[in-house]
């Protein structure tokens, strides 16, 4: 096998808008951390709920898709089309705390306030708020998938890091070449670390991944939505890539076609992981 790299790395700071590539990422238990000090943002600290308090993503509204996320500043900046910047205080507010769903799981959350909540329920078109994790509580992973390691995440699915290889996506692109359909680029996937030099769904049968210290375990195939088949740049529908991918994808297991493997951090935490980094992998027996 060719030598396997670390060659993209990505931080979702708010779940479900874009996210920001990164040529080197702090690490943490609860996943990847883009900056450091007052700057840090975490991945999926910040998520938007609705009226009720539970999580709003791009299965109900693809427009979401179109939010840039940057850090300016001190601030997490959202800007949208026809929409003036929003920014967002990074130093905690202090503010209301409230309860919040994702999933199965109610969380506190600190709210980030009216203006925030304005600006969202504006561009979507329906009552939303911007929420923020609160760091003193954890939110477990599934103990089915990640054992006694007490694994835990913010506001991800389930799991801190998402791991793809590029072998996989262009195994996917050559079938939907051949299909008559566009390649697709790795965004549609919101991975947060690509490996390269793998062979297509090599992830799947991998324990660990090894690079600058840091120690990912690979604990669950990722099952996929209908998020896949939004272009996120233009929030526009199709029926690809879950159409091919449930040709040769379907896991009966996971409820659905796999593509990525979740995982979570067992060394390493307060290092940084870089792109071009060696990647070390190690099989299941």
């Amino acid at each position: 096998m060719s030598t396997t790299v670390v060659s993209a790395l990505n931080v979702y700071p708010v779940k479900s808008c874009r996210g920001i590539a990164l040529s080197c990422a702090g690490v943490a238990v609860r996943g990847l951390v883009a900056g450091t000090g007052a700057q840090a943002v975490a991945d999926r600290e910040w998520m938007i709920v609705d009226g009720s308090g539970r999580f709003v993503t791009q299965r109900e509204h693809p427009r979401l898709s179109r939010i840039k996320v940057s850090v300016s500043g001190n601030a997490l900046e959202l800007a949208a089309p026809g929409c003036d910047p929003l920014r967002v205080p990074l130093e905690p507010r202090g503010g209301a705390v409230r309860d919040v769903v994702v999933w199965d799981s109610v969380v506190a959350a600190d709210d980030a306030g009216e203006q925030a909540a304005a600006w969202l329920s504006a561009f979507i078109g329906e009552t939303a708020r911007l929420v923020r994790f609160d760091p003193s509580q954890e939110r477990r992973c599934n103990p089915e998938y990640v054992g006694d390691s007490r694994a835990h995440t913010a506001f991800a699915d389930g799991y801190p890091v998402l791991v793809i290889g590029e072998g996989s996506l262009a195994d996917l692109n050559a079938r939907l070449v051949a299909n008559g359909t566009g390649a697709l680029p790795m965004n549609r996937f919101r991975p947060n670390v690509v490996i390269a030099g793998l062979e297509p769904y090599d992830e799947d049968h991998l324990d660990t991944i090894a690079a600058d210290g840091v120690v990912l375990k690979l604990v669950k195939p990722c099952t996929r939505c209908q998020i896949t088949t939004t272009d996120q740049e233009t929030a526009i529908r199709g029926a690809e890539p879950l159409a091919t991918l449930g040709t040769y994808r379907n896991d009966p297991r996971q409820n659905g076609v796999a593509f990525g493997m979740n995982a979570i951090v067992v060394d390493g935490v307060g290092r940084e992981l870089a792109t071009g980094a060696a990647a070390r992998c190690t099989f299941r027996f």
